[in-house]
């Protein structure tokens, strides 16, 4: 199995390297058969491994991250011939940076990924925030891309809350962050006064 998946990651490498030239991969529209799974994790802190060794190049996981698919909740390296599975820990990206423009219509909450791409938050591209389980605390995500979502880091975060406000949310006081006019709402605006 070790063979196979070595040849299957060959392949992935080298079709994904030629098609980058190209642009984007068009990976939404892409549906091969399953291959199998290859032993390639991501982990909670956005570190790849491929048999349990950190991948170090930074090209080469971007170019994995190019075409990375998501369906229902597993996730598959795919070519438009082939489609191998791999583990991810939580989500397959950090939002590592934050720049905040004032534009005349409204803030914009650009982040960056921990695989350099750039995501204005907006409608096309929400803000979820999930309860953490152990510190009873919120987990922040943004969406990126094709079902793929990116953690956003602690720091940020604690940017997030910075810029945060109190909006009346179906008749509820919430507490959140505005980007391209809309709302993504935190938690309850009680909540958070609780915290302060």
């Amino acid at each position: 199995m070790a063979k196979e998946g070595q040849a299957a990651l060959d392949s992935i490498t080298s079709v994904v390297a030629r098609a980058a030239a190209k642009g984007p991969p068009p990976v939404e529209r892409w549906n091969p058969p399953f291959c199998g799974d290859l032993d390639m994790r991501i982990a909670t802190d956005g570190t790849w491994f491929y048999l349990k060794t950190p991948i170090g190049r930074p090209a080469l996981v971007k170019l994995f991250a190019s075409v990375l698919k998501r369906e229902g909740d597993r996730y598959f390296l795919v070519t438009p011939v082939e489609k191998c599975g791999i583990v991810v820990e939580d989500a397959p990206f950090l939002a590592v940076e934050l720049v905040v423009e004032e534009r005349p219509a409204g803030r914009v909450l650009n982040f960056r990924t921990n695989v350099d791409d750039w995501v204005a938050c907006g409608p096309d591209h929400k803000l979820r925030f999930e309860p953490e389980s152990l510190t009873g605390g919120l987990k922040p995500y943004l969406h990126v891309r094709r079902d793929l979502w990116a953690k956003v880091t602690r720091a940020l975060f604690f940017d997030l809350v910075a810029l945060g406000e109190e909006r009346d949310v179906a008749g509820r006081a919430m507490f959140g962050v505005v980007s391209m006019g809309t709302f993504f709402p935190m938690a309850g605006a009680e909540q958070v006064r609780d915290f302060a």
